[in-house]
């Protein structure tokens, strides 16, 4: 069986999303047969993206929706073919703004791109304040995520 190659992309102020990346990159470790890279967005090579069978994008928690760069990021996705390929999403954030980034980083993948593997998988942790930390048990449902996207990837392919 080909090993199935997955990154994952981050944007980051205060490096609590940094953390739940890292953390989600640890559960999809656990799993035999993939190959995991992390990568802050200001660091991402476009042109290879086409290689990775699975791509998960996560953003803190901005004014309710994603970070301009990793909207902008998206929408030159939308000029890549990727269809078939597998999105996952993960956004920190404070008080009531659970979701609300992977929400719309979600919708506007999927408005880019016809043909995405389904389920598209999201995840929200939460953040005590503007800068962190991270709230008490959070980082698990993070490593859980990893083990889910890394269980899901091997299962549609």
């Amino acid at each position: 069986m080909p090993v199935l190659k997955v990154i994952v992309v981050y944007e980051s102020m205060y490096g609590n999303t940094k953390r739940v990346a890292e953390t989600i990159v640890e559960g999809i470790n656990e799993a035999d047969g993939v190959d995991v890279s992390i990568v802050e967005l200001k660091r991402v090579e476009l042109n290879g993206i086409a290689d990775y069978d699975a791509i998960l994008i996560g953003s803190p928690n901005h004014f309710g929706g994603p970070t301009r760069g990793i909207k902008g990021f998206i929408d030159k996705l939308g000029k890549l073919q990727l269809n078939g390929k597998f999105f996952a999403f993960f956004d920190t954030y404070m008080g009531n703004d659970f979701e609300k980034a992977a929400n719309k980083m979600e919708k506007q993948i999927s408005s880019k791109i016809q043909k995405i593997k389904h389920p598209i998988l999201s995840l929200s942790i939460k953040v005590q304040g503007i800068k962190g930390p991270i709230a008490d048990g959070e980082l698990y449902k993070c490593k859980e995520f990893g083990k889910q996207i890394a269980a899901h990837i091997k299962e549609g392919f």
